[in-house]
């Protein structure tokens, strides 16, 4: 037990350490560049402007808080359908919430009116919801997790294909808009979108504290948890809405984000070698935080001026791990309660 809370430290640390570096590395990125002595000036006395307190600090925050959002989304739903590939952007959870924000988006910008941060959280959360409800009800009749999760890529595909759709025949005006929010991308983000995600994400973190027991119970088994007084319907109910309005959060504000959700648990219980909540669930939000900020890093700097968009970054240093993880698992899955 000694042992394990030295690693548990030590990677926190390690996670601590990645998290500054890359936050200050992230903010002194760009076509200006600034010291370290500068960024520090700057972030203790705000002046409500500038690049680094306008434009780049504001964009960090977001890639960390919603890199976290949506790595913790995954292992919620790694743990709900006791599957390791299960995640928002496997499952189509992600597709219907873009395809949601894009039919909101059209409706509103045709009107002449600009959606709110609340709005297009609430539209997210809603094709998140009937993603996972079409998944939900494939699960009553199909009993093989492969063919369930094959399942959500399929409604993920066609989530996607009626979203071209709306954007190829949407107005001109309207085009531009859905075409780089459905790159997915971090930039453009406000102080006003960042004190929303933050209270949405961070509300919704609070709350999968709260069910830390259930879930390291039901890690261990419905019959376990049942015998533990885990009333399984309400806790599978609480998972879902969870991991949606998270993954929804991520949609909203940045657009579609692939493999963190996957990736970064899986990094996450190799390095802590647990998959325990109490301890899973904020190093899967540092772990989430850390690749996001990496994976910017390299969108913003690699063909510089011109932005990449995120989703191909992350899918490109996300998909080799699931990959490696996947190939070199021994003797099944490793034991959740570890």
């Amino acid at each position: 037990m000694k042992k394990a809370w030295i690693r548990y430290c030590a990677c926190f640390a390690l996670l601590g350490v990645l998290l500054a570096a890359l936050l200050v590395w992230n903010i002194n990125a760009g076509s200006v560049a600034f010291s370290p002595g500068e960024i520090f000036y700057t972030l203790l006395h705000p002046s409500g402007g500038g690049i680094i307190w306008g434009i780049r600090l504001p964009r960090v925050l977001a890639a960390a808080v919603l890199g976290g959002a949506l790595s913790v989304s995954g292992f919620l739903l790694q743990t709900f359908f006791a599957n390791p590939i299960a995640g928002p952007f496997v499952l189509g959870i992600s597709s219907g919430a873009k395809l949601a924000v894009s039919i909101t988006m059209i409706l509103l910008l045709s009107r002449g009116v600009t959606a709110g941060s609340m709005g297009l959280i609430a539209a997210a959360f809603a094709g998140s919801m009937l993603s996972m409800g079409f998944i939900l009800l494939l699960s009553r009749r199909v009993k093989q997790m492969s063919m369930l999760v094959v399942g959500g890529v399929m409604i993920g595909h066609i989530c996607s294909a009626i979203t071209d759709f709306l954007i190829t025949f949407a107005d001109d005006s309207n085009i531009v808009n859905l075409h780089n929010w459905s790159l997915g991308s971090f930039s453009g983000t406000s102080w006003d979108n960042v004190k929303v995600m933050s209270g949405v994400v961070f509300t919704a973190l609070a709350l999968a504290f709260l069910l830390s027991k259930p879930i390291g119970a039901y890690q261990m088994g419905e019959v376990y948890a049942q015998s533990m007084g885990v009333n399984i319907k309400r806790f599978r109910v609480e998972l879902i809405l969870l991991s949606s309005i998270l993954s929804a959060c991520v949609t909203a504000f940045a657009g579609p984000v692939s493999f963190v959700g996957i990736a970064v648990p899986h990094m996450i219980k190799s390095m802590f070698r647990t998959a325990k909540p109490l301890v899973a669930l904020p190093a899967c939000f540092l772990g989430g935080a850390v690749f996001c900020l990496f994976c910017d890093l390299i969108a913003r700097t690699a063909f510089a001026p011109t932005d990449m968009n995120i989703s191909s970054v992350t899918a490109v240093f996300g998909a080799p791990v699931v990959i490696y993880l996947m190939a070199s698992r021994r003797g099944g899955r490793m034991k959740e309660g570890a």
